[in-house]
Protein backbone atom coordinates (compact mmCIF):
# COMPACT_ATOMS: atom_id res chain seq x y z
CA UNK A 1 0.00 0.00 0.00
CA UNK A 2 1.06 3.31 -0.51
CA UNK A 3 3.44 5.23 1.85
CA UNK A 4 2.01 7.57 4.24
CA UNK A 5 8.19 13.62 7.61
CA UNK A 6 8.97 17.05 10.17
CA UNK A 7 11.51 20.16 11.28
CA UNK A 8 13.73 21.49 8.50
CA UNK A 9 14.11 25.13 7.49
CA UNK A 10 11.69 25.64 4.58
CA UNK A 11 13.23 25.83 1.13
CA UNK A 12 11.27 28.43 -0.75
CA UNK A 13 13.40 29.02 -3.83
CA UNK A 14 11.87 26.05 -5.60
CA UNK A 15 8.14 25.68 -5.93
CA UNK A 16 7.37 23.27 -8.78
CA UNK A 17 4.19 23.89 -10.73
CA UNK A 18 2.25 20.84 -11.70
CA UNK A 19 -0.02 20.79 -14.70
CA UNK A 20 -3.66 19.87 -14.69
CA UNK A 21 -2.94 17.07 -15.78
CA UNK A 22 10.23 -11.81 9.51
CA UNK A 23 13.33 -11.97 7.81
CA UNK A 24 13.67 -8.39 8.79
CA UNK A 25 15.83 -8.93 11.87
CA UNK A 26 18.11 -6.03 12.76
CA UNK A 27 21.78 -6.57 13.64
CA UNK A 28 22.36 -6.50 17.37
CA UNK A 29 24.20 -3.19 17.24
CA UNK A 30 21.04 -1.45 16.02
CA UNK A 31 18.26 -0.15 18.21
CA UNK A 32 15.00 -2.00 17.68
CA UNK A 33 12.21 0.55 17.38
CA UNK A 34 8.86 -0.52 18.78
CA UNK A 35 7.22 2.86 18.90
CA UNK A 36 6.32 5.76 16.68
CA UNK A 37 9.33 7.71 15.51
CA UNK A 38 7.50 10.88 16.34
CA UNK A 39 9.04 10.26 19.72
CA UNK A 40 12.75 10.91 20.01
CA UNK A 41 14.86 7.85 19.14
CA UNK A 42 16.89 6.21 21.88
CA UNK A 43 20.20 7.91 22.42
CA UNK A 44 22.16 5.04 23.92
CA UNK A 45 22.00 1.25 24.16
CA UNK A 46 21.15 1.60 27.86
CA UNK A 47 17.79 3.03 26.86
CA UNK A 48 16.90 0.07 24.68
CA UNK A 49 14.92 -1.88 27.26
CA UNK A 50 12.93 1.17 28.23
CA UNK A 51 12.23 2.21 24.63
CA UNK A 52 10.90 -1.21 23.69
CA UNK A 53 8.16 -0.87 26.28
CA UNK A 54 6.83 2.40 24.95
CA UNK A 55 3.48 2.11 23.23
CA UNK A 56 2.96 2.96 19.60
CA UNK A 57 1.31 6.34 19.22
CA UNK A 58 -2.06 5.96 17.54
CA UNK A 59 -4.14 8.66 15.88
CA UNK A 60 -6.62 8.95 13.05
CA UNK A 61 -3.72 9.91 10.78
CA UNK A 62 -1.45 7.01 11.74
CA UNK A 63 -0.90 4.21 9.17
CA UNK A 64 -3.45 1.59 10.17
CA UNK A 65 -3.74 -2.19 10.07
CA UNK A 66 -6.93 -3.64 8.62
CA UNK A 67 -8.99 -6.78 8.87
CA UNK A 68 -12.27 -7.76 7.21
CA UNK A 69 -15.09 -10.31 7.06
CA UNK A 70 -13.22 -13.21 5.46
CA UNK A 71 -16.35 -15.36 5.26
CA UNK A 72 -18.05 -12.72 3.13
CA UNK A 73 -14.90 -12.46 1.01
CA UNK A 74 -15.10 -16.20 0.34
CA UNK A 75 -18.70 -15.82 -0.82
CA UNK A 76 -17.85 -12.88 -3.08
CA UNK A 77 -15.17 -14.88 -4.89
CA UNK A 78 -17.00 -18.18 -5.09
CA UNK A 79 -17.43 -18.77 -8.84
CA UNK A 80 -20.55 -20.86 -8.26
CA UNK A 81 -22.27 -18.06 -6.35
CA UNK A 82 -20.91 -15.04 -8.24
CA UNK A 83 -21.42 -15.41 -11.97
CA UNK A 84 -19.98 -11.94 -12.65
CA UNK A 85 -16.42 -13.05 -11.97
CA UNK A 86 -14.44 -12.66 -15.18
CA UNK A 87 -11.90 -15.39 -14.56
CA UNK A 88 -10.18 -14.74 -17.89
CA UNK A 89 -9.32 -11.24 -16.66
CA UNK A 90 -8.09 -12.58 -13.32
CA UNK A 91 -6.00 -15.24 -15.10
CA UNK A 92 -4.36 -12.49 -17.16
CA UNK A 93 -3.69 -10.45 -14.03
CA UNK A 94 -2.21 -13.50 -12.33
CA UNK A 95 0.25 -14.02 -15.17
CA UNK A 96 1.31 -10.38 -14.89
CA UNK A 97 1.92 -10.74 -11.15
CA UNK A 98 3.82 -13.99 -11.70
CA UNK A 99 6.16 -12.20 -14.10
CA UNK A 100 7.38 -10.22 -11.08
CA UNK A 101 8.84 -7.27 -12.96
CA UNK A 102 10.56 -5.93 -9.85
CA UNK A 103 12.13 -9.19 -8.67
CA UNK A 104 15.66 -7.78 -9.00
CA UNK A 105 14.82 -4.10 -8.59
CA UNK A 106 15.15 -3.66 -4.83
CA UNK A 107 18.90 -4.18 -4.58
CA UNK A 108 20.77 -1.83 -2.29
CA UNK A 109 24.24 -0.39 -2.78
CA UNK A 110 26.76 1.56 -0.73
CA UNK A 111 25.07 4.85 -1.65
CA UNK A 112 22.44 4.27 1.03
CA UNK A 113 24.69 4.20 4.08
CA UNK A 114 26.92 6.95 2.72
CA UNK A 115 23.91 9.22 2.12
CA UNK A 116 22.42 8.44 5.55
CA UNK A 117 25.69 9.33 7.27
CA UNK A 118 25.59 12.75 5.60
CA UNK A 119 22.07 13.47 6.81
CA UNK A 120 22.32 15.12 10.21
CA UNK A 121 20.27 17.30 12.54
CA UNK A 122 16.50 17.69 12.16
CA UNK A 123 16.57 16.29 8.62
CA UNK A 124 17.86 12.97 9.95
CA UNK A 125 14.85 12.55 12.23
CA UNK A 126 12.57 13.54 9.36
CA UNK A 127 13.89 10.68 7.26
CA UNK A 128 13.63 8.22 10.13
CA UNK A 129 9.96 9.09 10.52
CA UNK A 130 9.37 8.90 6.76
CA UNK A 131 10.92 5.43 6.59
CA UNK A 132 9.06 4.23 9.68
CA UNK A 133 5.65 5.41 8.51
CA UNK A 134 6.18 4.08 5.00
CA UNK A 135 7.39 0.72 6.29
CA UNK A 136 4.39 0.44 8.60
CA UNK A 137 1.97 1.21 5.76
CA UNK A 138 3.55 -1.36 3.44
CA UNK A 139 3.63 -3.98 6.19
CA UNK A 140 -0.06 -3.35 6.85
CA UNK A 141 -0.80 -4.24 3.23
CA UNK A 142 1.34 -7.36 3.49
CA UNK A 143 -0.62 -8.67 6.47
CA UNK A 144 -4.03 -8.08 4.88
CA UNK A 145 -3.10 -9.53 1.49
CA UNK A 146 -1.38 -12.54 3.02
CA UNK A 147 -4.46 -13.45 5.06
CA UNK A 148 -6.76 -12.99 2.06
CA UNK A 149 -4.50 -15.24 0.00
CA UNK A 150 -4.67 -17.90 2.69
CA UNK A 151 -8.43 -17.69 3.26
CA UNK A 152 -9.42 -17.71 -0.43
CA UNK A 153 -7.17 -20.58 -1.49
CA UNK A 154 -9.98 -23.15 -1.66
CA UNK A 155 -12.75 -20.83 -2.83
CA UNK A 156 -10.87 -19.17 -5.69
CA UNK A 157 -7.25 -20.27 -6.16
CA UNK A 158 -6.56 -17.68 -8.87
CA UNK A 159 -7.67 -14.66 -6.83
CA UNK A 160 -5.99 -16.16 -3.75
CA UNK A 161 -2.67 -16.44 -5.57
CA UNK A 162 -2.90 -12.83 -6.74
CA UNK A 163 -3.40 -11.70 -3.14
CA UNK A 164 -0.41 -13.83 -2.11
CA UNK A 165 1.75 -12.28 -4.83
CA UNK A 166 0.66 -8.80 -3.78
CA UNK A 167 1.67 -9.67 -0.22
CA UNK A 168 5.06 -10.62 -1.70
CA UNK A 169 5.34 -7.11 -3.17
CA UNK A 170 4.32 -5.42 0.07
CA UNK A 171 6.76 -7.52 2.10
CA UNK A 172 9.51 -6.60 -0.34
CA UNK A 173 8.68 -2.90 0.02
CA UNK A 174 8.51 -3.10 3.82
CA UNK A 175 11.81 -4.98 3.96
CA UNK A 176 13.50 -2.45 1.70
CA UNK A 177 12.27 0.43 3.86
CA UNK A 178 13.32 -1.36 7.04
CA UNK A 179 16.77 -1.82 5.55
CA UNK A 180 16.74 1.93 5.01
CA UNK A 181 16.16 2.37 8.73
CA UNK A 182 19.28 0.28 9.31
CA UNK A 183 21.25 3.04 7.57
CA UNK A 184 20.22 5.21 10.52
CA UNK A 185 21.11 2.43 13.02
CA UNK A 186 17.44 1.63 13.65
CA UNK A 187 14.99 -1.08 12.64
CA UNK A 188 11.28 -1.63 13.11
CA UNK A 189 10.34 -4.77 15.01
CA UNK A 190 7.67 -5.90 12.55
CA UNK A 191 6.78 -8.96 14.59
CA UNK A 192 6.02 -6.72 17.53
CA UNK A 193 3.96 -4.42 15.30
CA UNK A 194 1.86 -7.37 14.15
CA UNK A 195 0.79 -8.07 17.72
CA UNK A 196 0.78 -4.55 19.18
CA UNK A 197 -1.08 -2.60 16.52
CA UNK A 198 -4.82 -2.15 16.74
CA UNK A 199 -6.68 -3.57 13.75
CA UNK A 200 -9.47 -1.61 12.06
CA UNK A 201 -12.38 -3.70 10.75
CA UNK A 202 -13.78 -2.85 7.32
CA UNK A 203 -16.46 -4.74 5.43
CA UNK A 204 -15.16 -6.16 2.11
CA UNK A 205 -16.67 -3.45 -0.08
CA UNK A 206 -15.03 -0.78 2.08
CA UNK A 207 -11.72 -2.64 1.81
CA UNK A 208 -12.11 -2.46 -1.98
CA UNK A 209 -12.81 1.29 -2.02
CA UNK A 210 -10.11 2.21 0.50
CA UNK A 211 -7.39 -0.08 -0.84
CA UNK A 212 -7.97 0.87 -4.46
CA UNK A 213 -7.57 4.53 -3.50
CA UNK A 214 -4.54 3.78 -1.34
CA UNK A 215 -2.75 1.97 -4.15
CA UNK A 216 -3.55 4.57 -6.80
CA UNK A 217 -2.66 7.52 -4.61
CA UNK A 218 0.58 5.71 -3.78
CA UNK A 219 1.33 5.43 -7.48
CA UNK A 220 0.86 9.14 -8.01
CA UNK A 221 2.91 10.08 -4.94
CA UNK A 222 5.85 7.90 -5.95
CA UNK A 223 5.94 8.80 -9.63
CA UNK A 224 5.58 12.51 -8.89
CA UNK A 225 8.47 12.50 -6.42
CA UNK A 226 10.58 10.42 -8.82
CA UNK A 227 9.99 12.76 -11.77
CA UNK A 228 10.62 15.85 -9.66
CA UNK A 229 13.95 14.55 -8.32
CA UNK A 230 15.03 13.39 -11.76
CA UNK A 231 14.57 16.96 -12.98
CA UNK A 232 16.10 18.46 -9.82
CA UNK A 233 18.91 16.11 -8.75
CA UNK A 234 20.29 18.65 -6.27
CA UNK A 235 17.47 17.57 -3.92
CA UNK A 236 18.28 13.85 -4.24
CA UNK A 237 19.59 13.47 -0.69
CA UNK A 238 18.82 9.75 -0.21
CA UNK A 239 18.89 7.05 -2.93
CA UNK A 240 15.60 5.35 -2.04
CA UNK A 241 13.79 7.86 -4.27
CA UNK A 242 15.67 6.54 -7.32
CA UNK A 243 13.71 3.30 -6.93
CA UNK A 244 10.29 4.96 -7.07
CA UNK A 245 9.84 4.70 -10.85
CA UNK A 246 9.60 0.89 -10.83
CA UNK A 247 8.25 0.75 -7.29
CA UNK A 248 5.18 2.77 -8.20
CA UNK A 249 4.25 0.23 -10.87
CA UNK A 250 3.65 -2.33 -8.10
CA UNK A 251 1.16 0.11 -6.58
CA UNK A 252 -0.38 0.60 -10.01
CA UNK A 253 -0.84 -3.13 -10.61
CA UNK A 254 -2.36 -3.60 -7.16
CA UNK A 255 -4.85 -0.82 -7.91
CA UNK A 256 -5.73 -2.43 -11.25
CA UNK A 257 -6.48 -5.69 -9.45
CA UNK A 258 -8.87 -3.95 -7.05
CA UNK A 259 -10.50 -2.27 -10.03
CA UNK A 260 -11.14 -5.74 -11.49
CA UNK A 261 -12.51 -6.92 -8.13
CA UNK A 262 -15.00 -4.06 -8.04
CA UNK A 263 -16.06 -4.67 -11.64
CA UNK A 264 -16.84 -8.24 -10.60
CA UNK A 265 -19.13 -6.87 -7.86
CA UNK A 266 -21.36 -4.38 -9.72
CA UNK A 267 -23.50 -3.90 -6.61
CA UNK A 268 -20.55 -1.96 -5.18
CA UNK A 269 -20.63 0.48 -8.11
CA UNK A 270 -24.09 0.86 -9.57
CA UNK A 271 -26.49 2.33 -7.02
CA UNK A 272 -26.96 5.49 -4.98
CA UNK A 273 -25.29 3.97 -1.92
CA UNK A 274 -22.19 3.21 -3.97
CA UNK A 275 -22.02 6.86 -5.03
CA UNK A 276 -22.23 8.06 -1.43
CA UNK A 277 -19.59 5.60 -0.22
CA UNK A 278 -17.29 6.40 -3.16
CA UNK A 279 -17.35 10.09 -2.29
CA UNK A 280 -16.87 9.32 1.40
CA UNK A 281 -13.74 7.25 0.83
CA UNK A 282 -12.31 9.74 -1.65
CA UNK A 283 -12.75 12.50 0.93
CA UNK A 284 -11.31 10.37 3.75
CA UNK A 285 -8.19 9.42 1.80
CA UNK A 286 -7.55 12.89 0.38
CA UNK A 287 -8.08 14.71 3.68
CA UNK A 288 -5.93 12.23 5.61
CA UNK A 289 -3.06 12.66 3.17
CA UNK A 290 -3.37 16.45 3.13
CA UNK A 291 -3.46 16.80 6.91
CA UNK A 292 -0.63 14.31 7.35
CA UNK A 293 1.61 16.00 4.83
CA UNK A 294 0.89 19.51 6.11
CA UNK A 295 2.18 18.34 9.50
CA UNK A 296 5.40 17.34 7.73
CA UNK A 297 6.01 20.13 5.26
CA UNK A 298 9.71 20.20 6.12
CA UNK A 299 10.20 16.78 4.53
CA UNK A 300 8.73 17.86 1.21
CA UNK A 301 10.45 21.23 1.27
CA UNK A 302 13.65 19.34 2.07
CA UNK A 303 13.39 17.57 -1.30
CA UNK A 304 12.38 20.77 -3.09
CA UNK A 305 8.61 20.33 -3.22
CA UNK A 306 5.85 22.70 -2.21
CA UNK A 307 3.77 20.45 0.05
CA UNK A 308 0.32 21.75 -0.82
CA UNK A 309 1.03 21.94 -4.55
CA UNK A 310 2.39 18.40 -4.47
CA UNK A 311 -0.64 17.11 -2.58
CA UNK A 312 -3.14 18.83 -4.85
CA UNK A 313 -1.39 17.43 -7.92
CA UNK A 314 -1.56 13.93 -6.42
CA UNK A 315 -5.21 14.37 -5.39
CA UNK A 316 -6.27 15.65 -8.82
CA UNK A 317 -4.50 12.87 -10.73
CA UNK A 318 -5.76 10.19 -8.34
CA UNK A 319 -9.28 11.56 -8.65
CA UNK A 320 -9.11 11.46 -12.45
CA UNK A 321 -7.93 7.86 -12.36
CA UNK A 322 -10.55 6.92 -9.77
CA UNK A 323 -13.33 8.51 -11.82
CA UNK A 324 -12.92 5.72 -14.35
CA UNK A 325 -14.24 3.10 -11.92
CA UNK A 326 -16.03 4.87 -9.03
CA UNK A 327 -19.63 5.94 -9.83
CA UNK A 328 -19.06 9.39 -8.33
CA UNK A 329 -16.02 11.37 -7.22
CA UNK A 330 -15.38 14.73 -5.58
CA UNK A 331 -14.92 17.89 -7.60
CA UNK A 332 -11.37 18.36 -6.35
CA UNK A 333 -10.51 20.83 -9.13
CA UNK A 334 -13.08 23.28 -7.78
CA UNK A 335 -10.99 25.96 -5.95
CA UNK A 336 -13.41 25.77 -3.03
CA UNK A 337 -12.29 22.20 -2.33
CA UNK A 338 -8.71 23.30 -1.68
CA UNK A 339 -9.92 26.21 0.45
CA UNK A 340 -11.78 23.73 2.63
CA UNK A 341 -8.68 21.54 2.90
CA UNK A 342 -6.63 24.54 4.01
CA UNK A 343 -9.20 25.44 6.65
CA UNK A 344 -9.05 21.86 7.92
CA UNK A 345 -5.27 22.20 8.20
CA UNK A 346 -5.67 25.34 10.33
CA UNK A 347 -8.19 23.63 12.62
CA UNK A 348 -6.02 20.52 12.89
CA UNK A 349 -3.02 22.65 13.89
CA UNK A 350 -5.10 24.17 16.70
CA UNK A 351 -6.15 20.69 17.83
CA UNK A 352 -2.52 19.60 17.94
CA UNK A 353 -1.62 22.74 19.91
CA UNK A 354 -4.27 21.90 22.51
CA UNK A 355 -2.72 18.47 22.93
CA UNK A 356 0.68 20.05 23.58
CA UNK A 357 -0.52 22.25 26.44
CA UNK A 358 -0.06 21.44 30.12
CA UNK A 359 -3.79 21.62 30.79
CA UNK A 360 -5.50 18.76 32.59
CA UNK A 361 -7.30 16.25 30.31
CA UNK A 362 -10.75 17.67 31.10
CA UNK A 363 -9.74 21.18 30.05
CA UNK A 364 -8.07 19.85 26.91
CA UNK A 365 -11.21 17.97 25.94
CA UNK A 366 -13.38 21.04 26.50
CA UNK A 367 -11.06 23.10 24.28
CA UNK A 368 -11.19 20.41 21.60
CA UNK A 369 -15.00 20.33 21.34
CA UNK A 370 -15.48 23.51 19.24
CA UNK A 371 -12.46 22.63 17.09
CA UNK A 372 -13.73 19.13 16.39
CA UNK A 373 -17.13 20.59 15.55
CA UNK A 374 -15.50 23.06 13.14
CA UNK A 375 -13.49 20.28 11.52
CA UNK A 376 -16.58 18.11 11.15
CA UNK A 377 -18.41 21.04 9.60
CA UNK A 378 -15.69 21.53 6.98
CA UNK A 379 -15.64 17.81 6.23
CA UNK A 380 -19.40 17.74 5.77
CA UNK A 381 -19.32 20.83 3.57
CA UNK A 382 -16.63 19.26 1.37
CA UNK A 383 -18.61 16.04 1.15
CA UNK A 384 -21.79 17.89 0.16
CA UNK A 385 -20.14 19.82 -2.67
CA UNK A 386 -21.68 18.91 -6.01
CA UNK A 387 -19.95 15.65 -7.05
CA UNK A 388 -18.84 14.53 -10.48
CA UNK A 389 -20.88 11.66 -11.87
CA UNK A 390 -18.37 9.19 -13.23
CA UNK A 391 -17.38 5.58 -13.67
CA UNK A 392 -18.18 2.92 -16.20
CA UNK A 393 -17.80 -0.74 -15.39
CA UNK A 394 -17.46 -1.43 -19.11
CA UNK A 395 -14.83 1.25 -19.72
CA UNK A 396 -12.82 0.99 -16.52
CA UNK A 397 -9.89 -0.88 -18.03
CA UNK A 398 -6.63 0.68 -16.97
CA UNK A 399 -4.51 2.27 -19.70
CA UNK A 400 -0.99 2.74 -18.34
CA UNK A 401 0.06 5.11 -21.11
CA UNK A 402 -2.38 7.70 -19.78
CA UNK A 403 -0.70 7.99 -16.41
CA UNK A 404 2.88 6.88 -16.84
Amino acid sequence: MAAEMALLKPISKFSPKFGNTSRLIPPTRFFTVRMSSTAAPPSAPANKKKSQKQEIKESLLTPRFYTTDFDEMEQLFNTEINKNLNMAEFDALLQEFKTDFNQTHFVRNKEFKEAADKIQGPLRQIFVEFLERSCTAEFSGFLLYKELGRRLKKTNPVVAEIFSLMSRDEARHAGFLNKGLSDFNLALDLGFLTKARKYTFFKPKFIFYATYLSEKIGYWRYITIYRHLKENPEYQCYPIFKYFENWCQDENRHGDFFSALMKAQPQFLNDWKAKLWSRFFCLSVYVTMYLNDCQRTDFYEGIGLNTKEFDMHVIIETNRTTARIFPAVLDVENPEFKRKLDRMVEINEKLLAVGDTDDIPLVKNLKRIPLIAALASELLAAYLMKPIESGSVDLAEFEPQLVY
